[in-house]
């Protein structure tokens, strides 16, 4: 469960996210879209805690809390075995828990789960966008998280790969039943992988609903992003 009220975050005198308010229940996903700068991944970077916020309350279910990063944040010098075992061996409370075989049939189970088998032993240069991306997906489940937070997963890959990797993010939210933020640009994903979208628009929400609410019976600023406008109540920013 994921619930946040009132949030605010201000970066000097700009207001990124005002009076914010949602909520995820345990085995959802929450779509966040919106025109860039509109506070989406603002919202992800203080639920995981890298961000502080000014006011409002987060609470989320007890457990870990996982970040699958906008271009997988994989750790060139270390074999893809190494990458996925990362918090088990370097974080205090887990690093004793586990033996050799222990981790590698760890590696081995996450790595099938996101339909990549005998990679470990490869690093991420020697991997495509799309298979670095589910490695950095095998990452971040290694702990079993209860929340698992996307930014723009799907950034930067081909329509197929973008395809894969939503199919992913609905099954792990199956196999996990963790709470899901995806932050996203594209349809596709919105449709394929949410429950519900929260629209933001200069830091405010002017949306909230299911995907096919924002489709069916939106308002002018879903109207707006769904057809791509540039008429509209949402201005891009020139400066």
């Amino acid at each position: 469960m994921i619930k946040v009220e009132n949030l605010v975050k201000k970066f000097d005198d700009k207001t990124v996210l005002n009076d914010i308010s949602f909520e995820v229940k345990d085995g959802e996903t929450l779509a966040v879209v919106g025109f860039s700068g509109s506070g989406k991944s603002t919202i992800l970077k203080i639920i995981c805690g890298l961000l502080e916020k000014d006011s409002g309350t987060i609470k989320t279910s007890e457990g870990d809390i996982a970040m699958v990063f906008q271009y997988s944040a994989l750790f060139d010098s270390l074999t893809v075995h190494d990458n996925i075992i990362f918090a088990l061996t370097e974080r205090k409370d887990l690093r004793k828990l586990y033996s050799s075989q222990d981790l590698d049939n760890i590696v081995r189970e996450k790595l099938k789960l996101v339909g990549l088998e005998e990679i470990e032993d490869k690093f991420p240069s020697e991997l495509s966008g799309g298979m670095q991306k589910r490695v950095s997906f095998a990452r971040a489940i290694v702990t079993n998280p209860k929340t698992i937070l996307y930014d723009e997963p799907t950034a930067g890959l081909d329509p197929i790969s973008s395809t894969l990797i939503e199919d992913y993010i609905v099954r792990l939210k199956d196999e996990t039943h963790a709470s899901s933020i995806v932050v996203t640009h594209q349809m596709s994903t919105i449709q394929r992988t949410a429950d519900k979208v929260l629209m933001l628009y200069n830091g405010k929400s002017v949306f909230q609903g299911t995907p096919q609410e924002m489709c069916e019976q939106g308002n002018e600023y879903t109207k707006q992003f769904i057809t791509a406008s540039l008429n509209g109540p949402m201005k891009l920013l020139t400066e």
